[in-house]
């Protein structure tokens, strides 16, 4: 143990003083806090300048032009009839654009034209399409000619902004109940499961490389005298194991305390639930509510970071075995290259299935997925945020780590004999040799 401690000590340091890990460590969280920030802070604060759009109606009586109504979105100015288009362009170039309404428009809701002197919005476009659409409904439902019509289209006129979701819980109590997001939960569990996917496959490949470039160099030939091939492997892997965790909890810490301290800076407000309230209030999104209850609940956060840390270790230990395993049976990354495709392809298959968690993070394949220690560390981590059963997690991890086990002695077999192989590039068929030699 001793030798292995001393193994992990050089990997570690090693590697803790280079310039990329201490950029990583730094730019990382800063692109973690802006994607959950950014969100918050544009639907806050990110009011686009009123557009002005200039109005041609060629409807009988201009009913459709008389009805827009200007916003904070768009502002309409509606000209008089028998204004052409090509005398609106020339006069009106320093607008946004010129709406063009064509005479048959109730009958035929395509003769809609929108001449654009400055880049499209869709919001604009969205708020106009919506306000014609309306105005159009209610003057066919006129044709009926029923009695109270304006009070009936009042009436009808109901629009649902989003629909507030909330976690059930054992309190008897319902105002306990936790708000909740399924967009936060989408966001948060791309970005722990992208976290996932750079340290399995940039701390992976620094394992396989650095057990090829000590190959080609002979060192591992000299350290070998000095300790077993096992101890040789399991050093390097845990060495650099040990860097990838320490870069999440430093991760971890930055997030934490922006969203302790620096985030109610940003908003504004110490008071994040009355932010919380007024954003409700002014964006007409409810989810919105899920989202800050998320990004500004430091308990949370420190419970998600703590799993992906399991998951972080868990995950790497079981992939660095296999990379270090193919580093001491090749000479050259270019013959690593057919190997690092089969391990590639597992990970390849959870971002695939991380991408669909946000339909269904319950499903069948989600869920056997986030079992498979193949793709469980990425794939569990995206379920997470959605507030998946505990046992679940528990299961997941232990069939993890008895696999990382498991792993590991199967890539020792290959390491002890792949070490002093030079000189011949190797098959699958004499890696299964040496996983059975004695």
């Amino acid at each position: 143990m001793n030798k292995i401690g001393l193994i992990v000590e050089r990997e570690f340091a090693e590697r803790v003083r280079k310039k990329s890990f201490i950029v990583s460590t730094l730019l990382t969280p800063l692109f973690m806090i802006a994607m959950m920030v950014l969100p918050s802070v544009l639907m806050l604060k990110g009011n686009s300048d009123t557009k002005n759009v200039v109005v041609i109606d060629n409807s009988p009586e201009q009913f459709v032009g008389k009805q827009l109504t200007s916003g904070k979105t768009v502002s309409f100015n509606l000209l008089d009839e028998g204004v052409t288009l090509n005398a609106a362009r020339m006069q009106y170039k320093s607008e946004y654009g010129i709406l063009v309404i064509g005479s048959d428009i109730l009958d035929n809701p395509q003769n809609l034209q929108l001449i654009l002197n400055d880049a499209s919005s869709m919001s604009v476009e969205e708020s106009i399409q919506s306000q014609i659409q309306g105005i159009l409904r209610t003057e066919r439902l006129k044709r009926y000619n029923l009695e109270n019509m304006d009070q009936i289209l009042a009436d009808a006129n109901v629009r649902v902004n989003g629909l507030q979701t909330l976690k059930n819980n054992d309190q008897e109590d319902e105002s306990n109940m936790e708000k909740t997001s399924t967009t936060a939960s989408w966001l948060m569990g791309l970005i722990l499961g992208m976290m996932l996917y750079f340290i399995l496959i940039v701390y992976g490949q620094q394992v396989l490389q650095s057990v090829i470039d000590e190959k080609q160099t002979r060192v591992l030939d000299v350290m070998v005298t000095s300790c077993t091939p096992f101890e040789l492997m399991m050093g390097k892997i845990l060495g650099i194991a040990v860097v990838a965790a320490l870069q999440i909890v430093l991760w971890a810490v930055l997030v934490i305390a922006t969203s302790a301290f620096v985030l109610p800076l940003i908003i504004g407000t110490a008071d994040m639930e009355a932010a919380t309230a007024a954003a409700m209030a002014t964006s007409g999104a409810p989810e919105f509510a899920g989202l800050m209850a998320k990004v500004t609940n430091v308990g949370y956060l420190a419970g998600l970071f703590l799993e992906l840390l399991l998951y972080i270790v868990g995950g790497f230990l079981f992939y660095a075995s296999m990379y270090a395993a193919i580093g001491s049976a090749v000479d050259t990354p270019q013959d690593a290259a057919q190997f690092n495709g089969i391990i590639m392809m597992p990970v390849i298959v959870a971002i695939m299935v991380m991408m669909s968690v946000m339909n269904d993070p319950n499903s069948d394949l989600v869920f056997w997925c986030s079992m498979i220690p193949f793709t469980s560390p990425i794939v569990m981590m995206a379920r997470i945020p959605f507030g998946i059963p505990t046992w679940q997690v528990v299961v997941s991890l232990v069939v993890l780590f008895i696999s990382f086990f498991l792993m590991t002695w199967v890539a020792a077999r290959i390491f002890r004999v792949g070490v002093f192989m030079h000189g011949k590039k190797p098959t699958w068929k004499d890696l299964g040799a040496w996983i059975k030699m004695k």
